[in-house]
């Protein structure tokens, strides 16, 4: 289950970023996540309310009163699953706000999610990581969002006050992806970025995820860099099959991981998604591939 960031649809998993002109906007390619990992197995994305597509177009969903929290986005995520009738446990693949909604999910319903990956993701340790000053003009930031318009505009002060009474995540197979380009988040510049950095390394080592720092990427990594995507969701997929709690840190490991001593033999994962809703009335819209 593909879980895009703010205000993002489901093009920012079919649609890529060309590295030659990283301006000039985004297309579908073949190599984007979605197209890649829907070759081996069911792979779903949707819309949440408020959310654009790359050509700023609005999405089909049903507009909801902003700002939401990410444990507005859970319940919403949730009651699709309900609404397409399909059991977990299930991988979620979130980014930047996403993440944090697919990090909730997990901890809300531990049951129905056995596998994470965060790419560049809202982390609950971002707060801390900031000094005062710079996480008011963060929060100041954010709403500037709230526009009358239907929008979507995270509410990240009252989500961190809801998370104070979120179970702990239970062991799963995770990843996290951050991005090494410097970007301005909103705190106050890109001088502030080393925080965001500093809150990712937090967030990995609660989740005893492996970590992917080196990625050559800004803060949209699935659509520059969709080949380090498409490889963390395998190794979680593979970790998953093999029963373990962790990803594998190596070719090695991997190897044992997948039963392969060596020869060449393809495991090919199986990923529990959603089957499409015709009409999604209050739910949001949807998207997947056999």
């Amino acid at each position: 289950m593909l879980i895009s960031g703010t205000r993002g649809a489901h093009d920012d998993w079919t649609d890529l970023i060309d590295p030659k002109n990283p301006v000039g906007g985004t297309k579908p390619g073949e190599s984007a996540v979605f197209s890649q990992v829907s070759k081996v197995t069911r792979t779903c994305v949707y819309d949440r309310p408020g959310t654009t597509r790359n050509d700023t177009t609005v999405t089909d969903s049903t507009p909801m009163r902003q700002p939401t929290t990410a444990q507005q986005g859970v319940a919403d995520l949730h009651a699709l699953l309900i609404a397409a009738k399909e059991p977990g446990p299930y991988i979620l693949v979130g980014h930047s706000w996403g993440g944090l909604i697919a990090r909730l999910f997990a901890s809300t319903y531990p049951d129905e999610v056995c596998g994470l990956v965060l790419v560049d993701p809202a982390s609950e340790f971002l707060k801390s990581s900031l000094t005062p000053a710079q996480w008011a003009t963060y929060i100041e930031a954010t709403k500037k969002l709230i526009e009358p318009n239907g929008l979507e505009a995270p509410n990240h002060a009252g989500t961190l006050e809801l998370l104070h009474g979120t179970p702990r995540l239970r062991p799963m197979p995770a990843v996290v992806l951050t991005s090494d380009k410097r970007f301005d988040f909103g705190a106050g510049g890109t001088e502030t970025w080393p925080a965001w950095r500093t809150a990712q390394d937090r967030l990995a080592k609660v989740l005893d995820a492996k970590h992917v720092s080196d990625t050559n990427s800004g803060h949209v990594i699935q659509m520059e860099q969709p080949q380090l995507v498409i490889d963390a969701i395998q190794q979680v997929v593979d970790a998953v099959r093999s029963g373990s709690h962790q990803v594998a840190r190596n070719k090695t490991e991997a190897l044992m991981a997948n039963g392969d001593e060596g020869t060449g033999e393809t495991v090919i994962p199986v990923l529990k998604a959603i089957q499409p809703i015709v009409e999604p009335l209050t739910m949001p819209s949807e998207k997947c591939a056999p």
